[in-house]
């Protein structure tokens, strides 16, 4: 387990106030403008050397990221957006950060801006989030008044501002080129890429998105060094992260721990464990509702990590771990997240804006188990289709829930395939 000294989000649960002298004593803005005056280079060295990768589902290392920022100006400014959008069911983390600690997000904004010659930040805030919008502008009100933002900011002579854009609830707008055209006013549709945001971001300037737990952890990682950071979790999944527990356990929670944890002492420690206990599991979805579920089987063993998730044929995503006891009507809950993905599909791409509608409306049929058995490679035959084959993830993530049900749980979709035919049967001699 992650001992406490290594826990970057002290306040996670609002024990202490969210104000600028209180976030002080936890350690925020300490030594800041020595952080900076270290330069731009040793900021993004240093990240590369934590080895941490972003933690808003994708995975792509930090460091890496903010490197492809142009170094010279062509004329244009650059920009750092941070995705607050947090539409994933399941996933609760990024919330709790603005809530509880939002120093930390924009102390973070401030290095992350300068290392990548940013003039200004945008937090994209999810619209639902009334409240940790107020948290965040209060804080950010404090850092402006405080001359730690703004000009001159911490005294270093770089100006630097940040503004907060409230979405409108559409979970399209997670996906980053999505998230930048809402702000410019526009639909949030998804871009092609290339070019991408680092060359045309917002406004056509060079932009990085980030998520805001990969920003909010930037400060106690430089203060306490890169390596530190490395040195915990695994090689190349380290450090510490935010995992949230929903679903059929005895305490559902966020919890900061270190990555690479396995599953089952995550849910043991920290969430009471499963309703009924450890044998009453059915199924985890271990990243939020967009990855392929796991059985208990691979639930037994598996690590929390990007790389032991992927090599059972799943992720960590956001690392919303939603648990499933035996009670679970697995196909209800599948069918139900197919509804969602139909919903929030943004319609620019076919495959998806076709295909999420078909998908949910077989898995309803699968649901009473109202179909042919050969239907049942057809629903996967179109995941597949889909999968791949859109502007952005939104089709992926309407495909996998359904592809891990099958891969898992097919026995059951078929059981009830043929429990329907005989209940037809029955009533036709009756």
């Amino acid at each position: 387990m992650l001992a406490d000294k290594d826990r970057i989000f002290t306040n996670l649960y609002g024990f202490e106030g969210t104000d600028l002298k209180s976030s002080k004593k936890r350690g925020d803005w300490k030594n800041t403008k020595k952080l900076l005056e270290n330069g731009k280079d040793w900021i993004v060295d240093e990240m590369k050397t934590s080895g941490l990768r972003g933690r808003g589902g994708a995975g792509f290392p930090t460091g890496l990221k903010w490197s492809f920022m142009p170094k010279e100006s062509d004329g244009r400014p650059s920009y750092l957006v941070v995705n607050a959008d947090e539409g994933e069911p399941g996933t609760c983390k990024d919330r709790e950060i603005m809530r509880h600690d939002p120093h930390k997000l924009v102390e973070g904004c401030l290095i992350a801006g300068f290392a990548m010659n940013a003039i200004a930040a945008y937090i994209y805030i999810r619209g639902e989030f009334a409240e940790e919008a107020k948290v965040m502008q209060a804080a950010i009100d404090e850092a402006y008044k405080a001359g730690l933002i703004g000009k001159d900011s911490c005294g270093t002579g770089y100006n630097f501002d940040i503004y907060i854009h409230r979405g409108a609830g559409a979970y399209i707008c997670g996906e980053e080129t999505a998230l930048i055209e809402s702000i410019e006013g526009k639909k949030g549709q998804p871009r092609l890429k290339p070019p991408f945001p680092a060359n045309v971001g917002v406004f056509g300037c060079p932009t990085t998105v980030n998520n805001v737990e990969s920003i909010a952890v930037v400060p106690e990682v430089l203060r306490r060094g890169g390596s530190w950071f490395a040195a915990l979790g695994r090689e190349n999944n380290t450090g510490t992260k935010l995992f949230c527990i929903s679903g059929h356990v005895n305490n559902p929670c966020n919890v900061e721990e270190e990555m690479g944890i396995p599953l089952k002492d995550l849910i043991e420690k920290h969430a009471g464990g499963v309703i009924g206990g450890w044998d009453n599991l059915l199924a985890i979805i271990p990243g939020g509702s967009s990855v392929h579920m796991i059985p208990k089987s691979i639930c037994d063993t598996v690590l929390m990590d990007f790389d032991s998730l992927r090599a059972e044929g799943t992720g960590l995503g956001t690392a919303a771990v939603i648990v499933m006891d035996k009670s679970t009507d697995i196909v209800a809950a599948i069918a139900r997240l197919s509804a969602f993905y139909k919903h929030e599909s943004c319609g620019q791409c076919t495959p998806c804006r076709e295909g999420t509608g078909w998908m949910w409306r077989m898995m309803e049929r699968l649901v009473s188990g109202d179909a042919e058995l050969e239907e049942v490679d057809m629903l996967l035959d179109v995941t597949k289709q889909i999968e791949g084959h859109t502007i952005c993830a939104l089709g992926d993530a309407a495909a996998w829930p359904i592809q891990g049900l099958l891969r898992h749980f097919r026995p059951e979709v078929e059981r009830r395939i043929e429990e329907f035919k005989k209940s037809k049967l029955n009533v036709k001699l009756g």
